[in-house]
C-alpha cells in the first residue's frame, strides 16, 4: 500500500463501532471535534487495554487492511495482527485507504484509557457516538509530550478551551 495523503476519518471510526471497539478520540481530531482550528490528517484514540477490546480492535484494523508504519516489508509477512501484539506495545501506527490512524495506549502526560474516560464528551460525529477527550486532557498531553508540533498548535488549544469555558458559564 502507498502512503496516501487522503483522510477519511468516517471509515476509520464505522470500523471501531462496528467491532465494538472501547476508544477515546484523542489528539488533533479531539481538538477539531472541539472546535480548535487547526488541521489533522490522522485519527489519534486511547483504546481500553482489556485483551478482549484489543482483540477487537485488531479485527478493525484487519477490516481496514491496515499496514504498520515502519515496518519493513519483509518483516511485515511475519507481523501478526492480534491483541496480544497491540498489548506489547505502547505506540501504534497504522496506514490503512481512509488515512493514518494512531493507537497510543498511555499517551503522554496521561494514564491511558481510565484516566482519558473521566471527563471524555460522548459526541455525535458522522451519525456515530463516539467518546472524545476533553480538551484540557489533549491540552496535557500534548504539554507533556513537548514536541515541536505539539508546541505549536498549544496556542489555539489554549484559546479554543477558554471559549469553552466561556460558553459554559
Amino acid at each position: 500500500m502507498s502512503e496516501q495523503r487522503v483522510f477519511e476519518p468516517r471509515p476509520l471510526l464505522e470500523a471501531l463501532e462496528a467491532e465494538d471497539v472501547e476508544y477515546v478520540v484523542i489528539g488533533g481530531t479531539a481538538a477539531v471535534i472541539h472546535g480548535a482550528t487547526h488541521l489533522t490528517f490522522d485519527l489519534d484514540i486511547t483504546p481500553s487495554r482489556d485483551r478482549s477490546n484489543l482483540e477487537r480492535l485488531a479485527v478493525a484494523l484487519v477490516r481496514l487492511e491496515a499496514r504498520p508504519y515502519g515496518v519493513p516489508d519483509d518483516a511485515l509477512a511475519s507481523f501478526q495482527l492480534d491483541g496480544a501484539t497491540l498489548h506489547q506495545g505502547t505506540t501504534w501506527k497504522f496506514l490503512t485507504r481512509h488515512g493514518q490512524l494512531d493507537i497510543s495506549l498511555d499517551p503522554d502526560g496521561t494514564r491511558g484509557y481510565p484516566d482519558l474516560i473521566r471527563d471524555a464528551r460522548r459526541t455525535e460525529v458522522y451519525g456515530l457516538s463516539i467518546l472524545v477527550a476533553s480538551l484540557a486532557d489533549v491540552i496535557r498531553s500534548k504539554e507533556a509530550a513537548d514536541r515541536e508540533r505539539d508546541r505549536a498548535v498549544l496556542p489555539d488549544l489554549r484559546r479554543t478551551l477558554e471559549r469553552q469555558r466561556a460558553r459554559e458559564r
